[in-house]
């Protein structure tokens, strides 16, 4: 059996009709924690990110906030600093979530509570005003609900939340013109609740407002007096040793003050909380995370001009799929179907044998002759391919583990979409949308080998032990290794981002213990039960010799230029989703109807562009067709990769070596992933046209 349902307009219609009807809505769970009052509520504090680095820092990892200290709070079994179990995609995000000692009890305001005083060095000064200067923010978690930024639209009539909270801040100087740092030390907690119908109280809202207070004007008790005051800032700042420098220095008349030589001197840092509990009548408990999203509805008039455009780009490119099928395609098979070029053939050879004297005295015959090969220049495009069209590309055995690897990709991003877009996937399910990415990934192994199995029985292999192992270990083999290496450079950084050991030994046990035994069960089965995909005609034994061709048919620009239509579907929604991946991580992107909608659109994109490449190939006289509409299909990886360096060197702020290689690798990486899917769509696509053309041509 082939391909034939990637032709199949009446299934393409009804997801196109699915996607563009479903908005991504919020299905939080299954339950609804409710708190009595002075119940405890945990704390959770998790890392430090940046819109301007990839390096991400676990919150206890930092030298300025107070360590765990191990005591248990609210009846908990867990003392502060216990690690919260963790899914694998909250590993992979860099989440390091812990227990803290705030004490939280549901509507116990307080005031003013010391956490601790910090001593910290010169180094650590030094690292805490480049963490500023970074604009680094603190995530916590309280009833699974990051601590947020509380901001309000121009024109004041909606409120919006940014995940996380500033560590500090920087400002000039007004004496000697510098840049001076302060620490956020004091942070005023407001926690928003509403009465639950059953009883108890829901949290539907968790705001964070760090603020900055000199040690100086702290008391006896730890807390400054009049906390909500106007105070003096806690500045990252140890004078330098002066002696100490000219010793380091000798002879120089420039002592940098930045220096971080450890002399003993410390600054004193003292951290404090203040505690609120608000009532919030209007937001109810299923719509508490709709403040995290509210700053997206401003665009959405964006995000339809983004689905009316991809519909524009397709419904071109499909009416020109229209006419080659069904003025040229059809045409064809109705007019010389059956024995075309036979008929053509012997007429030709029949005109060839008659006299001069009859030439030129019947001129009726002439004009026959004159349409006869008329008829025959029409056939002697993509007919006279008949023997050759499906003739075993080279390469065979490394083009079917790539399709399987892409149906694997294909199976696995269906499966998110589908998903997201019925809100399962959401972000209170925090790092759920990797996790499920993974398992689906794995278990959609058994396609991958389904699919290369077939096809490489199509094309006539022995080995399917072999193809087997290429399939189930060369694309997820590359892909980790280039993942691997990446991660020892942000293990030298000491980063939260660094994937730990353990885990990358749980990646490869789903790899080689799951997923490779799936790809053998599905090659299995393509292999040894299923029928091989069956070809309408027979390929020749001599290879036909090909014509010289057109630039735009075997050059590498031609290849690359088809790329540009489904990229000008994609480009615009791939504007919102690289600001939250890249610039805007504060934020979430929850409209994976759109998504799911353009996506749509960009696979029946790739499938009409490569039709359109196709035929022009086969009509001038071109078998070579297999690696070609792969390539096709994929080419728009390329402009996404030239649209990410085009993205980071003019809309992003990033900053390190580390962090670029990050950036571009992952990018390729993505770029890759994204590649191998739309070729293999492309290329089953072709099969399928192909297959179906000229089963429709008999010829004798």
């Amino acid at each position: 059996m082939g391909p034939r349902w990637l032709s199949c307009p009446q299934i393409w219609s009804l997801w196109l009709l699915l996607v563009s009807c479903s908005y991504a809505f919020y299905l939080p769970g299954y339950s609804i924690k409710r708190y009595n009052d002075d119940e405890s509520i945990p704390l959770l504090v998790n890392k430090i990110f940046s819109d301007n680095t990839q390096l991400q820092y676990a919150y206890y990892d930092l030298p300025f906030v107070c360590p765990p200290s191990g005591r248990t709070h609210g009846g908990s079994p867990f003392g502060s600093g216990q690690s919260v179990s963790q899914n694998l995609g909250e590993i992979l995000r860099g989440d390091r979530i812990m227990t803290s000692d705030f004490e939280l009890h549901m509507g116990q305001n307080a005031e003013c509570r010391a956490l601790c005083t910090r001593e910290i060095e010169r180094k650590d000064v030094k690292w805490g005003r480049q963490l500023i200067r970074e604009g680094y923010v603190a995530e916590w978690i309280a009833d699974n609900l990051p601590g947020a930024t509380s901001f309000v639209t121009v024109d004041r009539t909606r409120k919006y939340y940014a995940s996380g909270f500033k560590l500090g801040y920087q400002e000039f100087s007004p004496v000697d013109g510098k840049l001076r740092y302060f620490i956020n030390n004091h942070f005023t907690i407001v926690i928003r609740w509403r009465a639950a119908p059953e009883g108890g109280k829901t949290v539907v809202g968790f705001e964070v407002y760090p603020k900055s207070i000199s040690a100086k004007e702290h008391g006896e008790n730890g807390c400054p007096e009049h906390v909500h005051d106007e105070h003096e800032g806690l500045e990252l700042y140890i004078p330098p040793n002066i002696e100490r420098l000219r010793e380091k220095y000798p002879g120089s008349s420039y002592l940098p003050e930045d220096d971080d030589y450890d002399d003993g001197a410390k600054l004193k840092v003292p951290i404090t909380y203040s505690v609120y509990f608000k009532e919030e009548n209007g937001v109810d408990w299923w719509s508490r995370w709709d403040l995290y999203f509210s700053k997206q509805d401003d665009s959405t008039m964006t995000h339809w001009l983004a689905v009316l455009n991809s519909l524009t780009i397709s419904g071109v490119l499909g009416v020109a799929v229209y006419v080659i099928w069904n003025r040229t395609v059809q045409g064809d098979i109705k007019g010389r179907g059956d024995g075309a070029m036979d008929e053509g053939k012997a007429r030709r050879s029949g005109a060839r044998k008659e006299g001069l004297l009859d030439q030129t005295t019947d001129v009726e015959r002439e004009g026959d002759l004159s349409s006869d090969d008329e008829g025959i220049e029409d056939v002697s495009g993509w007919k006279l391919l008949h023997g050759d069209v499906f003739r075993v590309p080279e390469f065979s055995g490394l083009l079917a583990p790539l399709v399987g690897s892409g149906m694997q990709l294909f199976f696995m991003a269906s499966g998110l979409l589908i998903l997201s877009c019925l809100g399962i996937l959401n972000p209170s399910f925090r790092g759920g949308f990797v996790s499920v990415g993974m398992g689906l990934f794995v278990f959609a192994g058994v396609f991958s080998g389904y699919f290369s199995g077939s096809l490489y029985k199509t094309f006539g292999g022995v080995s399917w032990r072999k193809n087997t192992l290429i399939t189930a270990l060369f694309f997820p083999g590359l892909a980790f290794c280039l993942i691997f290496i990446l991660n020892l450079f942000v293990w030298a950084q000491a980063s939260s981002t660094a994937i730990p050991f353990p885990t990358l030994i749980g990646i490869v046990l789903l790899w080689l213990v799951i997923q490779v035994p799936l790809v053998y069960a599905g090659s299995w089965y393509g292999f040894m039960r299923a029928k091989p995909w069956e070809h309408p005609t027979k390929t020749s034994s001599i290879p036909r010799q090909i014509p010289p061709q057109p630039w735009y048919l075997h050059s590498v620009q031609g290849t690359i230029l088809t790329g540009l239509a489904p990229f000008a579907v994609l480009f615009i929604e791939l504007l919102f989703v690289f600001k939250n991946l890249w610039q805007d991580k504060s934020g979430y992107y929850y409209v994976f109807g759109f998504l799911s909608a353009v996506t749509t659109i960009l696979m029946i994109t790739v499938s009409e562009v490569t039709i359109i490449a196709t035929y022009s190939q086969l009509c001038a006289e071109n078998y070579h067709w297999w690696w070609q509409s792969f390539l096709t299909g994929g080419s728009s990886a390329f402009w996404v990769f030239a649209y990410c360096i085009w993205y980071y060197y003019f809309h992003l702020h990033i900053t390190g070596f580390v962090s670029s290689l990050l950036f571009f690798s992952y990018s390729f990486l993505a770029c890759a992933v994204y590649g191998l899917l739309t070729g293999t769509v492309g290329f089953l696509t072709a099969y399928a046209f192909i297959r179906r053309i000229y089963s429709s041509v008999k010829v004798d």
